[in-house]
Formats: C-alpha cells, sequence, structure tokens
C-alpha cells in the first residue's frame, strides 16, 4: 500500500508540473489574443492587462490591410503543392535506397543526411541565383522548387527509417501474384507508409505555412505574398502597428493551429507504430 501511495504522489505531482510547463508556453498566447483587441495606446500601456473595451474592428481592418484571402489562398496553393511533391517523390527515393542498398544509394543518402545540418542563410545567395537562372522568381513555382530541394532531406530521413521497419515478405507475396515494382510500391507499401506519411506532412505544413525566410527571397509582387509576409508590412521602419499587426498574426496562425490541433494523434501513431515494428 505505501508503495502504491507513493507511486500516485508521485504521479500526482508530476501531472501538477506538466500542468504548470503547459501554462507558461501558453501565456505568448495570451498576449496575443488579449492584445489583438486592444487599442494601439492599450497594448503599449497595459500589454498583460484584459482590454478595456474590446476592439474587435482590429481583425476586420487587418483582414482588409493584409488583402488576407489572397494570402491564404497563396501559403495554402503553396504549402498543399509542396507537400504532395515531398510526399511522392521522397518516399519513392527513400523506398529505393532501402530495397536497393547499392554503394551508390547508401552515398546518395549520406549526402541527403548531410544535407540536414546546413545552414539555410549559407545557402541564400546561391538560391536567388539559381532560380533567377531558371525563370521562376516571384513564382509560386520557384518557391515550391525551394521547398522540395530544401525539405527532401529531412523528408528522406524521417522515411527511410520507417521502410526499414516494413516486411519485404509482404513485397514478395506481391510479387509471386505479378504486380510490378511501382505496383507494390503504389499498393502495399504507401499505404503501409501512412503514419509516418502523415507525421511528415504535418511537421512540413508547420514549417512551410510559418515560413518568412524564403517567401521574402523568392516572391517579390504583392499579389504573391504569402500570410507571413502579409503581416510583416505591419512592421516599418519607424513605426509599429500592433493593433493590427497582433490580429494578423492571430488569422495567420489559427489554420495551422487548427490543423495541428485536428491531426497531432497520427504524430503518435506513426511514432508508436515505427517503434512497435521494428
Amino acid at each position: 500500500m505505501d508503495t502504491i501511495k507513493k507511486y500516485r504522489s508521485s504521479y500526482f505531482l508530476i501531472e501538477i508540473i506538466l500542468i504548470l510547463l503547459g501554462l507558461v508556453f501558453l501565456i505568448p498566447f495570451y498576449f496575443l489574443l488579449v492584445n489583438s483587441v486592444k487599442e494601439f495606446g492599450e497594448i503599449l500601456t497595459n500589454s498583460a492587462g484584459w482590454p478595456a473595451a474590446y476592439k474587435w474592428s482590429n481583425y476586420t481592418e487587418a483582414w482588409t490591410k493584409t488583402t488576407f484571402p489572397q494570402a491564404f489562398g497563396n501559403s495554402l496553393i503553396i504549402t498543399i503543392i509542396s507537400n504532395a511533391l515531398l510526399v511522392l517523390m521522397c518516399s519513392m527515393a527513400a523506398y529505393r535506397m532501402v530495397r536497393h542498398a547499392t554503394l551508390f544509394n547508401k552515398l546518395l543518402y549520406g549526402a541527403f543526411v548531410a544535407a540536414m545540418v546546413i545552414p539555410f542563410q549559407s545557402l541564400m545567395i546561391p538560391l536567388v541565383k539559381v532560380v533567377s537562372m531558371l525563370g521562376v522568381m516571384d513564382t509560386r513555382t520557384g518557391l515550391v522548387l525551394c521547398y522540395l530541394g530544401f525539405g527532401a532531406p529531412i523528408t528522406v530521413f524521417l522515411l527511410h527509417g520507417f521502410v526499414k521497419t516494413v516486411p519485404v515478405d509482404i513485397e514478395e507475396a506481391g510479387r509471386v501474384d505479378g504486380s510490378s515494382t511501382f505496383g507494390i510500391f503504389f499498393r502495399i507499401v504507401l499505404p503501409l507508409m501512412q503514419p509516418i506519411i502523415v507525421t511528415v506532412i504535418i511537421l512540413n505544413t508547420l514549417w512551410i505555412w510559418n515560413d518568412y525566410l524564403m517567401p521574402s527571397l523568392i516572391l517579390q509582387s504583392p499579389e504573391m505574398r504569402t500570410i507571413p509576409i502579409a503581416t510583416y508590412a505591419f512592421f516599418g521602419q519607424f513605426t509599429k502597428q500592433w493593433d493590427l499587426a497582433l490580429p494578423g498574426l492571430v488569422l495567420g496562425i489559427a489554420p495551422v493551429v487548427i490543423f495541428f490541433l485536428a491531426m497531432q494523434k497520427y504524430i503518435i501513431e506513426g511514432i508508436a507504430q515505427g517503434s512497435v515494428k521494428g
């Protein structure tokens, strides 16, 4: 009984600590939401308190000035296309590297892993030159190509580890039934990779949707702006429109937060299945 009581008390203490840590991480969201409905002057003088009067017109003005529907559409198109191409191309590459472990494929996989540690800042100038040479500067196509290049290493790395856990016997049974290599991959292997694919999509979506640096280098026209670039328009050299920037930030992060909350269970499922299958 004493052991059980000690276990329960320690478990309860851990729960309290985790709840407190969770509340600490929610503090920035509190400041963001509370200050998004305040007057500009009140944000500067009383940023931690509740608003004296709720100014919901901040959201409508931010919606208009950022041309939010257009920025949202650009972010959505770029995120969906980038994710689809990353999953399709990297899953096939990872499958090939695992099932045909030649020296070339091992070196290629090593190159993907090594590329993960290269800082983006060291490639900014060459990236802009290459995109300009290809003639896709200031286009969604150019930005998607950049995301393919920089997202492939981590995507291949995650998918490569999961493919190793897929039993080869299932593929051999497919070959006996007369399936081709593509048929085995798309009908057998790819459905089994669903947990890790969902995990990859979630991680890449959080990165692509919130990315500011790469779109700021590639996209120049106002009609091409993504949500982070549109929101940054409220931060000038001499003025910062916090009363409009904060509602813009709320509008920008709301879709991806909802997406993450709806899909977070698949991250846990993917990690659990990947550890059990091995």
